[in-house]
């Protein structure tokens, strides 16, 4: 994920902007990381570049079935 995306990207639960923590990068790339919500307690992880913005009880039903 580009770092300048995160300009850009809101919780999709509650709407507000996103935090970005960063583990590995490579340049202007998020490689490993992830995106905190600045107002709920929720977080998305970045996993190979590719932020996964789905709501929670998404994320955790397809976290299951892999």
């Amino acid at each position: 994920m580009r770092k300048d995306l995160v300009e850009i990207l809101a919780c999709p639960v509650c709407k507000s902007p996103l935090e970005l923590s960063i583990d590995e990068e490579n340049g202007d790339e998020v490689i490993q990381g992830k995106l905190t919500c600045a107002k709920c307690p929720e977080e998305y992880p970045i996993e190979d570049r590719i932020p996964n913005l789905l709501p929670p009880e998404l994320r955790k039903s397809s976290e299951t079935k892999a």
